[in-house]
């Protein structure tokens, strides 16, 4: 690896400080993501995506750039991917997921 170095040796190099800093921002991004993101941290393309939802790439590439779209398309989006979406409204002193879109029988998420 001539003229490279690795990761895990500039990583080594950081401060405890700037390490810490790192895997902090790290562990946000892991939490929220746009479509594309979730896609690419399957590691699908939008080929492998486009041919599980019998859709071409450029339908695939359309909805990771839509800020608006169905749930149910969405859902599917997701399920593609091998995940379940499920969706959850917070209030000051509970969750609730909403069961109307999926399988009955809302429950308290967490209080």
């Amino acid at each position: 690896m001539a003229g490279r170095t690795s990761f895990s040796t500039l990583r080594n190099r950081m401060s405890q400080e700037a390490q810490e800093r790192a895997r902090v921002k790290s562990e946000a991004l892991e939490g929220e993501m746009a479509l594309a993101g979730v896609r690419k941290a399957m590691q699908l393309s939008q080929e492998e995506l486009a041919a599980i939802l019998n859709i071409n790439q450029a339908s695939v590439a359309k909805m990771e750039k839509r800020t608006d779209m169905y749930i149910g398309t969405l859902r599917r989006f997701i399920q593609a991917m091998g995940g379940e979406l499920d969706i959850v409204a917070r209030f000051p002193d509970r969750q609730i997921r909403i069961d109307q879109f999926s399988a009955p029988g809302a429950e308290v998420v967490g209080r």
